[in-house]
């Protein structure tokens, strides 16, 4: 996995800057830190000012696994163009029978996992996750939580940094969403910045000269094919792409 905002990767970013780009950005661990309690998860204020400006140099959209009305209240004010929530379904993907869906599995949850401390569920409406950062038995509420996923019919389990996301089977992805936002705001290309494994869906498209990806954090598994080395480089990219569409002088 490439550095990219090494010497020697800047060209590209630079060309990127240049073309008709979208910017997407996932929330948690890539524009804001990872934080013990995710309710205290918000944007350092010199990333919101600089993710501000670049917003007002390119079209940007956060794709995040929070709700969008959660994640839209703490992007308020930086002028992004799209908020996407629940891993890339909202607001496309919320019909009554999903809802239903989700819905029904936060009691047999609950019963499965309440014998574990520290462990938090968090229905939002399209997805569930479950935080087990608080926990002293990882290992065990692990197995847990992947057994009463187990018992929810067809679902999809995606893993994260000390949570587990429980999607519907089939539901949209990240990756849908950001190709149905790139058709919709007329951009022929895509940078996207994540940081865990629902950003995977992104990672993964196959799509040479049209997409650049970027993992916060070099991981060998990974697909992204550039990295940032940790989050606080978020504000060294977002000051690159501010330098690099003011040098070409186009404008979002």
């Amino acid at each position: 996995m490439k550095h990219i905002l090494s010497k020697s990767n800047r060209g590209l970013l630079a060309q990127f800057a240049w073309s008709n780009v979208l910017l997407g950005f996932d929330f948690d661990g890539t524009l804001a830190p990872i934080v013990s309690s995710p309710n205290e998860a918000r944007l350092r204020p010199r990333t919101r000012r600089l993710l501000r400006g670049v917003a007002g140099l390119y079209p940007c959209v956060v794709i995040s696994g929070r709700a969008q009305a959660d994640v839209s209240r703490r992007m308020s004010g930086v002028g992004i163009l799209e908020v996407i929530g629940n891993h890339g379904s909202e607001p496309w993907a919320s019909t009554d029978k999903l809802l239903r869906d989700v819905a029904r599995w936060q009691p047999l949850l609950e019963e499965q996992l309440a014998p574990f401390r520290g462990v938090k569920i968090e229905n939002k409406q399209l997805s569930v996750a479950v935080h087990y950062r608080q926990s002293r038995q990882k290992k065990l509420v692990k197995r847990a939580i992947a057994h009463a996923a187990s018992l929810l019919g067809k679902v999809r389990v995606i893993g994260g940094k000390q949570v587990v996301n429980i999607l519907p089977e089939g539901a949209p992805h990240k990756g849908t969403a950001l190709e149905r936002a790139r058709a919709s705001h007329g951009c022929d290309t895509a940078i996207f910045v994540g940081d865990d494994e629902t950003d995977e869906d992104v990672f993964t498209l196959d799509q040479p000269g049209q997409l650049v990806t970027m993992r916060v954090g070099a991981k060998g598994s990974s697909a992204a094919t550039y990295c940032l080395r940790n989050q606080d480089e978020i504000d060294a990219l977002l000051e690159e792409l501010t330098r690099l569409r003011r040098r070409t002088g186009a404008r979002a």
